[in-house]
């Protein structure tokens, strides 16, 4: 299988595109219905599925998707994260989903600060956003260790459009100005 793109090394995760034998945890994760309920609720595996091709599939279409968190001591795959941007989305995003056993750990802020360096550097944008359902206070608190700060209100567009999210974000003149050196590398 020829990779879809980068695989980026945080001290604790492996950053890479979607392959098929993380669907597993990517169903588990989300068949779970506290960690989804802020992006849409809990989903029966074929629809898991559906949506991890989506994200690999958005690899080929644009260059980028979010990738697959694998914990580097474990090889176990932890979450998905990173660049995302679908048709009629409220801008440049780096978001975060982590496997219920892998939260709290700070895996989020890790995988999301190489990200963001990765889309700054590689894909050229100037700003970063994260969309988060006003009460998600864990995703509120990730965005802040980040150096985000709440830019606005709005709705995601379709098949989401009931969700009110705040958008958080940063230029990346900020992003530049107040996080140290770029923790990733890539392979």
């Amino acid at each position: 299988m020829t990779p879809l793109g980068p695989a980026l090394h945080t001290e604790r995760l492996i950053l890479r595109p979607p392959e098929p034998g993380d669907f597993p945890r990517w169903a588990e994760f989300l068949g779970d219905p506290e960690a989804t309920r802020h992006i849409g609720g809990a989903q029966p595996p074929p629809t898991a599925w559906r949506s991890m091709a989506t994200m690999t599939g958005a690899w080929s279409l644009l260059g980028f998707s979010m990738f697959s968190a694998i914990e580097r001591e474990t090889g176990r795959w932890i979450g998905r994260l990173g660049p995302w941007m679908p048709h009629g989305w409220p801008g440049t995003e780096v978001g975060w989903g982590l496997h219920p056993d892998s939260q709290g750990r700070g895996f989020a802020v890790e995988g999301a600060r190489a990200s963001i360096d990765w889309a700054f550097d590689e894909l050229g944008w100037t700003e970063v956003i994260h969309t988060i359902a006003p009460e998600n206070t864990a995703s509120v608190r990730v965005a802040q260790r980040l150096g985000s700060r709440k830019l606005r209100e709005t709705r995601l567009p379709a098949p989401f459009e009931m969700l009110q999210v705040e958008v958080w974000g940063q230029s990346r003149d900020e992003w530049r100005q107040n996080q140290p050196a770029s923790r990733s590398a890539r392979a």
